[in-house]
């Protein structure tokens, strides 16, 4: 008898009335119609996480008081029923007891970043992963845009020669006055080290950029020399960041993280240099990659365009000359995720495709970022190496 295809069903800690995250990661779940909200916990109220549910069409019996109910109760339902994995998109001091509590129960994680408030959590995570042998994602949006995939994949090609520079920037303003928590539930949080963590702006945005500095060129940061502020009077914790890099393969790079930049939106940028040339590619028009050689004209490569890689082009959503954004680079996390989970319910083995989803390594190097930053920018030590992560196997992106 042959198996009829059916969507991943999906799960959801977080992604209440306020938040601004959960109803992109619904949408971008979504967006390929491979993927089914089935249950939920959209609130530390129960009252309100039922009326959230019911605002998406979901039963009342599948809208729980709280993540422990939600992991225990689904487990006990048939096979046929019950969510193939959980989306956490939730405060980050959560990110780690959800995920451990769907692991224990049987579930696959696609978590936000970063993965948990703090180095030993994310170690702590690491074990549950390995232990469990089920799939961990993590949603690093800009990895997901088609021109970083592009990039990354000319980076390999040797299209750069040997890389020598990376610079990377990521300045918004939206922190830039004292008192916005008062009237913002995202700056309250944020700010707040019990549910933010050690960093506010190199846990929000300066993670990002690392991020997709390694992803890019492939190679993992293993020093840096940080310098991080509290710019806005009063604040426990950074909004301004400047860290420089070093990287596993001997490049050097430049990590700008800031959230005062009064006037910008949300202005992530980023330029590989090599020896035979250069790649660049913003965010504000991320369908575009501009290649620059040290001999020749500046080449344009635009997503949907000629000359894509297969990577590429198998995150391209849209024909070349038809924007695609923000909301599509979270949906292919998603549609690869899922993909994973598929492969696993068929028994195959995932495709290159599927498996290019940041995943546990990528956790566990963020977190050792954001620790190892706060405490470079407190240390008189010029340079600061990045402790070993024992439970890695590799440390390559």
């Amino acid at each position: 008898m042959t198996t009829i295809p059916r969507k991943i069903r999906m799960g959801m800690v977080g992604g209440g009335p306020g938040s601004m995250i959960g109803p992109i990661h619904r949408a971008a779940a979504n967006l390929d119609g491979q993927i089914e909200l089935v249950c939920g916990v959209f609130s530390s109220k129960a009252d309100i996480s039922k009326a959230q549910g019911r605002e998406l069409f979901l039963p009342d019996e599948r809208c729980y008081a709280s993540f422990e109910e939600m992991m225990q109760r689904e487990a006990q339902l048939p096979k046929g029923e019950r969510m193939d994995f959980v989306a956490v998109v939730t405060p980050n001091h959560l990110h780690f007891p959800v995920a451990k509590a769907a692991l224990e129960n049987g579930f696959h994680v696609l978590s936000d970043k970063p993965a948990t408030l703090n180095l030993s959590e994310a170690e702590a995570l690491a074990e549950c992963v390995q232990k469990s042998s089920l799939l961990y994602g993590l949603t690093h949006t800009y990895a997901g845009y088609p021109m970083i995939k592009q990039a990354r994949d000319m980076v390999r090609e040797g299209r750069l020669g040997k890389v020598r520079k990376v610079l990377v920037e990521y300045p918004q303003g939206w922190l830039s006055q004292a008192g916005i928590e008062a009237g913002s539930k995202q700056a309250e949080w944020r700010l707040d080290p019990a549910r933010s963590g050690a960093s506010t702006c190199v846990g929000d945005i300066g993670s990002h950029a690392a991020h997709l500095s390694e992803y890019v060129i492939g190679s993992a940061i293993t020093a840096i020399c940080a310098d991080l502020g509290s710019v806005v009077e009063g604040r426990q914790m950074d909004d301004d960041a400047a860290i420089l890099l070093r990287f596993q393969n001997g490049a050097r790079g430049v990590l700008i993280a800031s959230q005062i930049c009064a006037g910008e939106e949300n202005n992530l940028k980023i330029r590989v240099y090599g020896e035979h040339g250069g790649l660049e590619w913003n965010h504000t028009d991320p369908n575009t990659l501009l290649l620059k050689p040290l001999d020749a004209n500046p080449q344009v490569f635009r997503a949907g365009g000629p000359d894509m890689t297969p990577l590429a082009a198998a995150n391209c959503r849209t024909p070349g000359g038809h924007p695609e954004g923000y909301l599509e680079a979270f949906a292919n996390h998603y549609r690869n995720f899922a993909g994973q989970v598929r492969a696993r319910i068929e028994g195959r083995a995932a495709t290159d495709v599927e498996l290019d989803v940041p995943g546990l390594s990528d956790a566990l190097r963020g977190m050792r970022f954001i620790e190892s930053a706060v405490a470079a920018s407190a240390s008189e030590t010029k340079w600061f190496l990045l402790p070993e992560l024992q439970l890695l196997q590799e440390n390559t992106p």
